[in-house]
């Protein structure tokens, strides 16, 4: 996308967006630093996560190991949360799986709620992309069983590296998927209120509202990998 174009779809610079594959991973350069850039890992340990609903970060499930962190397959655990809060954000992160892996990235999590129920970007280690396109509302960077991907998302081959963006902004939702806009929304739209009274979240009460909260990495009972995650606070 031409960054000149990307700038008045977003109000947000694609030239401030962190780089996929950074030659260092998990570090921020000083343009990074100066436009406003975190790093929610530090690339060697936990700090800054905990387990859902809990004080301290899993004694098993989770892992840091050559610059990722990572849950390893079967082991438990649960699922992960930054220890901050954020509201008007543009977050960042690259994730790898194996064919056929399934988990998420979750926003809008309120833990007053019986489970990790809120807003989640899907991850999938798909083997057949064909396959993923029938159902798009479960295809990755779907807003999960309520808005469906757009066609442009793509995936790369199961066990290399994607990059996946999150743009939370007044109102406007936005998901990326290796450096394509596959997914945009309005929270209290017509279009969200539809997509949730035909889903599994109907009768969350507040499922849709914007409220300060953590991230989450899904624990969903397999492999997967992440680095690189990086956010940026924005004005509404």
């Amino acid at each position: 996308m031409n960054p000149v174009l990307g700038r008045i779809l977003l109000g947000i610079s694609l030239l401030t967006t962190p780089a996929l594959a950074a030659e260092s991973p998990n570090t921020l350069s000083d343009r990074e630093k100066s436009d406003g850039w975190r790093l929610l890992f530090d690339g060697t340990s936990t700090h800054g996560w905990r387990g859902f609903k809990k004080k301290a970060f899993p004694s098993q499930g989770w892992t840091v190991q050559d610059g990722c962190l990572g849950h390893l397959g079967k082991a438990g655990g649960g699922d992960i949360v930054t220890v901050e809060k954020f509201l008007d954000y543009d977050f960042t992160f690259e994730w790898r799986m194996d064919p056929g892996g399934n988990s998420g990235v979750k926003y809008f999590i309120d833990e007053k709620r019986n489970g990790a129920i809120g807003h989640e970007y899907q991850l999938l280690g798909t083997t057949d992309e064909a396959e993923a396109r029938k159902d798009l509302k479960h295809a990755t960077a779907s807003f999960y069983d309520v808005l469906p991907v757009g066609t442009n998302g793509a995936s790369r081959t199961p066990g290399e590296w994607n990059q996946s963006r999150i743009v939370v902004r007044g109102q406007q939702v936005e998901h990326w998927l290796n450096g394509e806009r596959v997914l945009s929304y309005a929270l209290g739209s017509d279009q969200v209120l539809a997509g949730i009274t035909t889903s599994k979240f109907k009768t969350v009460a507040g499922f849709g509202a914007k409220f300060p909260h953590p991230v989450l990495l899904q624990d969903h009972g397999g492999e997967i990998w992440f680095r690189n995650l990086k956010i940026r606070p924005l004005n509404p």
